[in-house]
């Protein structure tokens, strides 16, 4: 294999960090990326121990998809009688058409997140349960989780993805049923709280097998670009504080990024990538994490562990006149993990995940190294050096060929390396920005190592004295910094990929 390593601002790699650059690099297995439709190996049920870092791999994955469990609501023509729950009301596909489509479009995991009305948690368990477990015999190729889309106290939506066990029924219909706020009829304004939903995650957090909770399309509901909705800082530090092991993030990029399509395919002219109608997406990813040095960077800052994820919000497919995207089809959170339920969410609360629209990519492996390459870190990891050290980043990306489900080839056209520094807890809780995070250092095709599908770069930090974070994102395009999403954009023109965080800690 051809390499050449550039000279950075920062200086020449050692011999010895060479060396060991060269054998990350050459150690990045080759397969066949999941861009397209590729139909996974069936997997194992039940890991029989845990997962050795050695048997995992990137697996894509969408969290976020509704079937016709997520029902629409009729008032009922008896005065003070709770309203009929309409099947198919509010999205139209059943569970096991869902998981053929994750299947057909390259997709490993997926999670049911329906939601309701009144009364509903008693329909998802009585029939949207058994036919997620007909799915998962009809498609077992695709770990498909038991969860819901949470009617989330004082906030809009989060998923909520609940572990895989034979409890797993029950353990959700407790949360749906105690803690959703659309749940009681007649409505309980006291379950539109906060309060009520951190007493929501602290069941969760001391069930026998926790679920995660990601907070969902955080500034949909925001009036302008700069504000926020139903959802603030503040209030997703509250979350995260209350039960770190559950409360791990948020939808990095939303669905419904056909919005802005045409059934035909072609560009509608009033149409809102994500549905965000009044503080536009950036790139097709959200503010709270698509604004450099804003609320993301912030959360890093402090050292929490806050991911972000992507989904497809799938109800309706956007050639049968809805807004979306079959799971898969456009937008992908990829986990690092064995091909285990147990596994798969263990990835998701540690961070082992990158996210990626359009198959821009289909693989990130970023890897923090100390000089003699013996303490080394990945993406969702911690590097503990010494002060005055320096640190080896190396970073591989694969950008598969061929064509996408959109008819495009894209190709990435930049990768930029972030940090920020890490400085504690915040005083203000609503702080929602964080001066230190800069982009390092930009890499284009002149600036890394191209081999076939994977380009390669290796970059030095040098006599690091504070803590820190780094993260990558990369894209398509030629904007520095994402700008916001015009009405009608084609979404498969402006593609971008984020990959979770790496902590660097001085001793």
């Amino acid at each position: 294999m051809r390499m050449f390593l550039s000279k950075t601002r920062r200086g020449l790699l050692s011999h010895a960090i060479l060396a060991a650059a060269l054998g990350l690099i050459a150690a990045a297995p080759a397969s066949a990326h999941p861009g397209h439709a590729v139909q996974p190996i069936a997997p194992a049920h039940k890991a029989a121990r845990p997962a050795k870092p050695s048997e995992r791999r990137w697996l894509a994955g969408d969290h976020h998809v509704h079937s016709w469990f997520s029902v629409g609501v009729k008032p009922s023509d008896v005065p003070g009688q709770p309203p009929e729950l309409i099947k198919a009301g509010d999205a139209v596909n059943p569970i096991t058409v869902n998981a053929r489509q994750a299947a057909a479009h390259g997709l490993t995991w997926m999670v049911a997140t329906d939601h309701g009305g009144p009364n509903h948690a008693k329909l998802n368990r009585d029939q949207a349960y058994p036919e997620l477990l007909k799915s998962r015999t009809l498609t077992p190729g695709v770990l498909q989780f038991w969860g819901m889309e949470l009617d989330t106290p004082a906030a809009e939506h989060s998923s909520v993805i609940v572990p895989r066990s034979p409890m797993e029924r029950e353990a959700l219909f407790g949360i749906e049923h105690d803690y959703n706020r659309r749940e009681p009829w007649p409505a309980d304004p006291a379950r539109d709280t906060e309060p009520f939903m951190l007493d929501a995650l602290r069941h969760m957090r001391s069930l026998p097998q926790p679920p995660v909770v990601i907070a969902n399309h955080p500034s949909r509901t925001a009036q302008t670009p700069g504000t926020y909705g139903l959802v603030s800082p503040a209030e997703l530090r509250n979350w995260n504080d209350t039960a770190p092991n559950v409360a791990v993030g948020m939808e990095g990029a939303p669905g419904h990024q056909a919005s802005a399509l045409n059934p035909d395919g072609s560009a509608k002219s009033d149409g809102d990538r994500g549905s965000y109608g009044h503080a536009p997406t950036l790139g097709g990813f959200d503010r709270m994490t698509a604004q450099l040095g804003g609320f993301w960077d912030s959360m890093l800052g402090e050292g929490r562990h806050w991911w972000i994820t992507s989904t497809s919000d799938s109800h309706r497919h956007y050639t049968e006149g809805g807004s979306d995207f079959w799971p898969g089809e456009y937008s992908k959170t990829y986990v690092k993990a064995a091909q285990t339920y147990d596994d798969v969410l263990d990835g998701l609360r540690n961070g082992r995940v990158f996210v990626t629209l359009g198959d821009l990519v289909s693989e990130v492996d970023i890897t923090a190294m100390t000089a003699d390459g013996r303490q080394q870190a990945e993406i969702g990891g911690r590097l503990e050096v010494a002060a005055g050290s320096d640190v080896t980043l190396v970073i591989r990306v694969r950008d598969p060929a061929g064509q996408n489900f959109g008819g495009c080839s894209p190709e990435v056209a930049r990768i930029d390396l972030i940090q920020g520094d890490v400085t504690g807890p915040a005083a203000d809780r609503a702080q929602d920005s964080n001066p230190t995070t800069h982009v390092v250092r930009r890499f284009t095709p002149a600036t890394w190592v191209r081999d076939g599908e994977r380009l390669s770069m290796v970059y030095v930090l040098k006599d690091v004295r504070r803590s820190s974070y780094v993260r990558v994102r990369g894209t398509s395009g030629a904007e520095l910094e994402p700008q916001p999403d015009p009405l009608g954009e084609d979404p498969w023109s402006d593609l971008w990929f984020y990959a979770n965080p790496i902590f660097i800690a001085v001793k």
